[in-house]
């Protein structure tokens, strides 16, 4: 038996209708005709709450109902604790509890979050509504 491999296709219009006026959130322009999403995206995307919800369905069939509730108020109780509002929250306990801390991943070094120094006093007057 001889196998086939399924490729996808990009599916792009073979004729852009393309106008002199600017496109607005209902028209598409020559880009929405042409831009597509990979299939792959939306399930890279979703991956870590994907997986997260295949091992508490496991976690619930091994040993109860009781568990994931245990880890889901937990990881509820880490969100409520926080820093003061000019630091942003490194957010351990969860990486912890999600087992998490003991991993290096792209996002731990070059994670993108934008260094910011503002205000101590102002951004705590305007948290608490005092002006």
């Amino acid at each position: 038996m001889e196998t086939t491999s399924i490729k996808v296709q990009p599916q792009a219009p073979s004729v852009l209708n393309a106008s002199g006026s600017a496109s607005g959130p209902g028209k598409a322009g020559c880009l929405m005709q042409v831009a597509h999403d990979h299939p792959l995206r939306n399930s890279e995307l979703n991956y870590d709450k994907h997986n997260f919800n295949l091992q508490m369905e496991m976690l619930r069939n091994r040993e109860g109902l009781h568990a994931p509730l245990k880890i889901g108020m937990e990881l509820f109780a880490s969100k409520q604790v926080g820093r003061h509002p000019f630091l942003k929250s490194s957010n351990l306990m969860r990486d912890v509890l999600l087992g998490n801390d003991e991993s290096m991943e792209f996002s731990d070094f070059l994670g993108g979050d934008d260094e910011y120094m503002r205000q101590p006093h102002a951004v705590v007057e305007k948290h608490l509504n005092i002006l």
